[in-house]
């Protein structure tokens, strides 16, 4: 059977030789298997409770969900095959859940870090250093998306409300509240940006030639000067996002003010912070606990 179903794959469904080389080893793992665990079991008599122990067994052995997912995904299209050959009177793996893939925690820089990195004395007076100071704390103290930042015009901030208009995802607007360190830095940084820049567009942040500063040189600049603090192999604007909104519930934000001051849609989204600051409140507890 197993034979016939890789004709298919290579004959009629023109997959290539490492998928059919893949298809094999999957389905010859579970026929051993389920011969291991019964020497009278067939491709027909298999069910649905072989195959998830079959899925737990390789989970126990370190396999991630990918692997394993993608292992039952050869097992089902086996098994609609032989279905449709008059093979098998029944398809076991059909309505079997695939593993969860566990989605890794968002990033962030720490508080201390992010202190080094903005009080530091590495920074000049040069138009090149204020732009990215100006830019990487505005990221950090506001969490918007690097769209939003990029998209920024001088009309968009409000400096007697102390507060700044982006345009989020499906064009949604929202506003986010800013204190007196950002806005003394903003007006520093305008101040410069008019004396030593010829502007040519009605953005906030521009580069050296006056033009809207583009996402990649934002990207660029904010790798760099991250590299100097933190050792995260991410280094990117939205790991200051993360980066905000986890400092925002270690200093006792309600979730829902960070869902509105991210832009989220569902709270679902902003509840994965919730998971971050966890795991900092677990090693807090591992370090100071004297029997932990």
């Amino acid at each position: 059977m197993i034979d016939a179903f890789l004709d298919y794959l290579k004959y009629e469904r023109n997959r290539s030789e490492r998928t059919v080389a893949a298809y094999g080893d999957d389905l010859r793992a579970f026929q051993a298997f389920f011969e291991g665990l019964n020497g009278q079991l067939t491709w027909a008599s298999v069910d649905a409770d072989v195959i998830r122990d079959w899925m737990e067994s390789m989970m126990d052995k370190g396999n991630n969900a990918t692997s394993v997912g993608r292992r039952l995904s050869a097992l089902r299209s086996f098994y609609r095959f032989a279905l449709s050959r008059q093979l098998v009177s029944h398809d076991p793996s059909r309505g079997i859940a695939g593993p969860k893939k566990s989605k890794p925690l968002p990033q962030f820089v720490k508080e201390e870090e992010m202190d080094a990195l903005l009080d530091g004395d590495m920074w000049t007076g040069s138009y090149a250093d204020v732009l990215a100071r100006t830019i990487i704390m505005t990221f950090y103290e506001t969490g918007m998306r690097l769209a939003e930042l990029v998209g920024l015009d001088d009309v968009s901030v409000d400096f007697d409300a102390g507060q700044i208009k982006v345009w989020g995802k499906r064009d949604k607007q929202r506003l986010i509240p800013f204190g007196r360190e950002l806005r003394e830095t903003l007006q520093s940084y305008i101040r410069l940006r008019d004396e030593t820049v010829i502007r040519r567009d009605t953005a906030l942040f521009v580069d050296k030639k006056g033009k809207r500063i583009p996402r990649i040189q934002v990207q660029r600049m904010v790798a760099r000067h991250l590299a100097k603090v933190s050792t995260l192999k991410k280094r990117s604007p939205h790991v200051l996002r993360h980066t905000f909104a986890t400092s925002m519930l270690n200093h006792d934000a309600g979730l829902e003010s960070l869902k509105r001051l991210l832009g989220h849609e569902s709270l679902a989204t902003t509840e994965i912070y919730t998971h971050t600051t966890f795991e900092q409140l677990k090693k807090v507890y591992q370090h100071a606990h004297p029997r932990a």
